[in-house]
């Protein structure tokens, strides 16, 4: 008799990480320093759901591979001394991986990180590509090449 099949988890496991990033959003909402963003509740739930795309293994972190990845996706493959050099400008050398709060605050932040502007180029490459919906407009033979 075969074993019962298990669901593949990816939901399931999702829910706990899910629930932590939203009580780190909270207290970024309360955090009296971020009081004056504007929008921030949008802000940060943009930043949720980057994050949770770019942590692969559901660990609640993003590692040098994510990174990686990230950055092919990107269109900009980085050497690994570049990717641990971006990760330790984010983190302050203190780990190899990038917590939310960490990410959030490298995003809200001031200064400048190679990784910030990646990702809002990424957010302003998505805006710029979307492709019009509907049916294509009406051609005649003087617009053709």
């Amino acid at each position: 008799m075969a074993a019962p099949r298990r669901p593949s988890g990816g939901g399931l496991r999702r829910a706990p990480h899910d629930g932590r990033l939203d009580e780190i959003n909270k207290e970024f909402l309360c955090d009296p320093k971020f009081s004056n963003e504007k929008g921030l509740e949008e802000k940060l739930a943009v930043f949720k759901e980057k994050y949770m795309e770019f942590d692969l293994n559901n660990q609640g972190e993003i590692d040098l591979m994510s990174v990686k990845r990230m950055m092919e996706k990107l269109g900009a493959p980085k050497t690994h001394l570049e990717l641990k050099r971006m990760i330790s400008e984010v983190t302050g050398g203190v780990s190899d991986t990038i917590s939310y709060q960490d990410f959030v605050n490298l995003m809200l932040g001031k200064r400048s990180a190679v990784l910030k502007l990646v990702m809002m180029f990424e957010g302003k490459a998505n805006e710029s590509s979307r492709k019009p919906s509907g049916p294509p407009p009406e051609r005649d033979i003087a617009s053709l090449p």
